[in-house]
């Protein structure tokens, strides 16, 4: 008999066990039967997890069974580049609002207390300058007004300035009016006529009259002009001599002047009855230049 039968009682050969195969070396028996080596190890399993050797790690570029990671790697490195993108806008803009908001680089080193110090100190600064500009508009509109003022003040003294020039004959004066002239017939023009006549125009609206004889001598009528007959004939006029025919030269409302010199049993009718004749002639333009001296006032004096 074989070695590997062993004799039973019956006096057949026992069957061998078949061999049961082992784990690799270092590893439990995985029989069912095989004791736990955990069981038989005198180590806690605190213990025994510390003394435990590493796990191996898997190369780079590959995952933990292996296999290699390029999409996940592709995608990491886009959202990296993608970040540094928006990092470095935002370091940009941060860097452009700094350079806008401040120019003074003295001011990233000022203290707090400092700065509002300085921002009273503006705020103080445009109160007054505000201040002062209202202070100079409204000198402004003062001198504006007082200009305006004198200037329409300084019009008006002109214009009633002029006005009494003329009233008083010192200045020359051009406008509409008649030119009345005075020829004698039998009987010699008398200083009652031509008076009688400058009162009727001046009653009619006459502004500025002078008279003159054939030769060109003339004398500017006003207030205080007087008529006399003359010794050899003529008339004195504020003691001047004219000769006629005589002509009057006025300004005013020529319509008016006239109806004056034609009313019945005036000028132009005591003329007539006394020989003589009398032109009235309307002018667009009448020119009285000559002039009066001034006159010099001995006792009158003006109201203050």
């Amino acid at each position: 008999m074989s070695e590997e039968h062993r004799e039973t009682g019956t006096g057949w050969p026992e069957p061998a066990e078949p061999a049961r195969p082992s784990g690799p070396a270092g590893e439990p028996d995985p029989r069912p039967d095989a004791p736990d080596p955990d069981e038989l190890s005198p180590l806690t399993p605190a213990e025994r997890e510390a003394e435990a050797p590493p796990a191996e790690e898997a190369p780079a570029g590959e995952e933990p069974n292996g296999s290699a990671a390029g999409p996940v790697s592709r995608r990491l490195t886009s959202a990296g580049a993608m970040i540094g993108v928006l990092l470095a806008l935002l370091g940009f803009t941060l860097v452009v609002q700094l350079k806008t908001t401040s120019t003074d680089s003295n001011l990233a080193a000022t203290r707090e207390e400092d700065l509002v110090r300085i921002s009273s100190d503006l705020d103080s600064r445009e109160r007054r300058l505000r201040q002062d500009i209202a202070t100079l508009e409204d000198s402004q509109r003062q001198l504006r007004s007082g200009e305006q003022g004198r200037q329409a003040a300084l019009d008006e003294a002109t214009r009633r300035a002029d006005e009494l020039g003329i009233l008083a004959g010192t200045l020359p004066a051009v406008g509409p009016g008649l030119s009345v002239r005075f020829e004698g017939g039998g009987k010699a023009i008398s200083s009652t006529r031509i008076l009688d006549a400058v009162q009727e125009l001046r009653g009619a609206g006459a502004e500025a009259l002078q008279i003159a004889g054939p030769d060109g001598a003339a004398v500017r009528v006003i207030a205080s002009t007087y008529f006399v007959d003359a010794q050899g004939g003529g008339l004195m006029v504020d003691g001047r001599r004219l000769t006629g025919p005589y002509t009057i030269l006025v300004i005013g409302d020529s319509a008016t002047m006239r109806t004056a010199l034609n009313i019945p049993g005036g000028v132009v009718a005591s003329v007539a009855d006394d020989g003589g004749n009398v032109i009235v002639e309307d002018r667009e333009a009448v020119e009285v230049s000559q002039l009066h001296a001034p006159i010099k006032l001995e006792h009158a004096r003006p109201v203050s």
